[in-house]
């Protein structure tokens, strides 16, 4: 039976799961649901409905998403047949998946088995709900997306646009009040915190969201606005705004956001380090300290 490890002292950092390959994720999974539902019976019928009575992945991604973003007009089942070969028949989709249950699992202290992020975390969620969304914009089914991209705004409180292109491997942290528009582009092995816009400037329209690199790390709150391009393994402080394009293995912050320090590592996702190191104006571009 797998449980959850013991308590952590105080002042030390939890660090409750052992990552597996990708292979094994999904009798991880199970293993999991059936450990809680001994543990917890009062959940061993939501348990078996969601988890053990599925054959695979994205089977019980299917169900679940389709769960929770019916509506009374309509149903999970129609959701489901919606949903389901989208994660079944798509490889690169699949993937992604579990890529996105790795980030969280070696990215974030609190998650304390793979079953947590599929079954509670709405960031991850609404991200494997969006890739369904994008899979139908890409075939032009755009009222079919829009209507998916409506439900997971109101149920996960996620506005990502269907045409919005997101990479793997990625966590959204809590997620509530996120925002991405229509043209953003995220690469992979990226993190963000809860009230991030990855937004426009006005109302022109054409390419006019950012751009994200590989391995940035946004901290809550930020707000990066217009076609301009974060570069791979830099870092956003919390609360800023950003306007201008951030140069790669740089941290900024501020209103507007300027170059603070350097991340300590190559991609600042991956540690989720938030902290703000010094720096002198020397080691920065004269153009941001002028």
């Amino acid at each position: 039976m797998i449980r959850s490890a013991s308590p952590t002292p105080a002042g030390s950092t939890p660090h409750y799961l052992t990552p597996v390959e990708d292979e094994a994720i999904w009798d991880r999974i199970r293993a999991e649901a059936e450990s809680d539902s001994v543990a917890e019976p009062a959940l061993a019928g939501f348990l078996n409905t969601v988890v053990l009575g599925h054959e695979s992945l994205a089977d019980s991604l299917s169900y679940l998403l389709a769960s929770k973003l019916e509506s009374p007009t309509v149903t999970a089942l129609t959701l489901r047949d919606l949903l389901q070969p989208v994660f079944a028949e798509n490889h690169d989709i699949m993937a992604a998946v579990l890529a996105d249950l790795q980030a969280i699992a070696t990215r974030d202290p609190a998650c304390r088995g793979y079953s947590q992020p599929l079954l509670y975390f709405k960031g991850f969620h609404a991200i494997q709900a969006h890739r369904v969304s994008h899979h139908y914009w890409k075939q032009q089914r755009f009222a079919l997306a829009l209507f998916l991209q409506s439900r997971i705004s109101e149920v996960f409180a996620v506005d990502i646009h269907p045409g919005a292109q997101l990479g793997k491997g990625l966590m959204f942290d809590h997620a509530t009040s996120v925002v991405i528009g229509e043209t953003a582009v995220i690469e992979d092995d990226f993190s963000m915190l809860h009230e991030v816009t990855l937004g426009g400037t006005g109302k022109i329209g054409g390419d006019r969201h950012p751009k994200i690199g590989r391995g940035v790390m946004i901290g809550a709150g930020a707000k990066v606005l217009g076609n301009i391009k974060v570069g791979e393994g830099a870092k956003i402080g919390s609360g800023s705004v950003v306007l201008h394009d951030v140069p790669p293995h740089t941290t900024v912050a501020g209103v507007p956001a300027k170059p603070v320090s350097y991340p300590r590592s190559a991609h600042p996702a991956l540690d989720m380090d938030q902290s703000l190191d010094e720096a002198s104006d020397s080691n920065l571009d004269p153009a941001w300290t002028s």
